[in-house]
Order: structure tokens, then C-alpha cells, then sequence
């Protein structure tokens, strides 16, 4: 549990701290809504508004809380399509991992990356408005790097999107 009196913990990393159901209850609520007032969280979790507003930012000094942002419609920002990219490369070097990254970081276009187990090493997830775009994109990654195997599924339809992490794990 955690303390009632919330302490100032400085930058320490979220695993040195406990966090209680009233912590749970404040980011699923930021998960939600990052905007949400301090006063209508701190209401709903039953808290006044000091000891609230204290807890949330001692999560974002414990680096459990990372950021906020505002959430872009994929279509009203005209790139409707997704694009999983399975990438398999024969070179498992930690120089070729930098290139990789250099590479994805440059290219706007990827919105997540992954590195993986299994038979594929990489997973990306890409954003673009049409084929050509996609395709310009597959040309970019091919000419700056060697890829034995790239895979890509086109998505139809997205079935569940959130960001919201659970937080009964806290």
C-alpha cells in the first residue's frame, strides 16, 4: 500500500515505489483522459484535490506516468492505412541493431517497432495513405540496409485499439 502521505521521491524508478488501488484508479482515468481536471479525478477516486494532483505527480517523477498526448485519427490525418512489416535479417550484430534503429527513428511513417522471438526478428507497425506510400517506405528501409526476409500484412480493419496499460499489476 502506499503511504497516505505521499513523500517526494526525486527520479526514482516506478519499481522502488508501491502504488495503491487509489493510484490505479487516478491513471486509469488519465488513461483515458490525460486532460481530465485534477478536481474531477480527485473527486472520483475520493481524494481532495491536493493529495491527488501529489500522487499524479509523483508517478510522473517515478517515470510511471511517461507523458501525455493527443491522440491523431488515422483517416482525418489521410493515412488510413496500416501496415505490419515482419522483418527477418541473417545479421545479429549489435552495429546492424544501431543502423536498424537509426533507420526506423528517420522514417516518420513508423509509429512502433519490436524486436522479436521466434522467426521473425523485427515487427513494425507503419502508417501511410496509399501503396505507393508504403512502397516508398519498403524502398527507403531496403536501400540503407540487408534484410534476408521482409514480410508485410496489410490490416482491413482494426478490431481494438488502445493505449491505455492495465494497471492491476501496479
Amino acid at each position: 500500500m502506499t503511504d497516505p502521505k505521499p513523500r517526494k521521491t526525486g527520479s526514482k524508478p516506478a519499481e522502488s515505489i508501491t502504488f495503491d488501488e487509489i493510484d490505479q484508479r487516478i491513471l486509469d482515468m488519465l488513461q483515458q483522459d490525460s486532460d481530465t481536471p485534477v478536481q474531477a479525478i480527485s473527486e472520483a477516486v475520493g481524494l481532495s484535490a491536493n493529495p491527488c494532483w501529489r500522487r499524479i505527480k509523483r508517478m510522473e517523477e517515478a517515470g510511471l506516468i511517461k507523458g501525455r498526448v493527443a491522440l491523431v485519427d488515422q483517416t482525418r490525418a489521410n493515412v488510413p492505412l496500416t501496415v505490419f512489416i515482419g522483418v527477418s535479417t541473417s545479421r545479429h550484430e549489435i552495429d546492424w541493431l544501431k543502423r536498424f534503429r537509426a533507420l526506423i527513428d528517420e522514417i516518420p511513417e513508423v509509429l512502433e517497432a519490436y524486436r522479436l522471438t521466434g522467426t521473425v526478428d523485427y515487427i513494425l507497425k507503419v502508417a501511410v495513405p496509399d501503396m505507393a506510400s508504403y512502397d516508398a517506405v519498403y524502398k527507403r528501409m531496403i536501400e540503407r540496409l540487408e534484410f534476408s526476409q521482409v514480410n508485410s500484412m496489410i490490416s482491413m480493419e482494426e478490431l481494438k485499439f488502445t493505449t491505455a496499460i492495465p494497471t492491476k499489476y501496479l
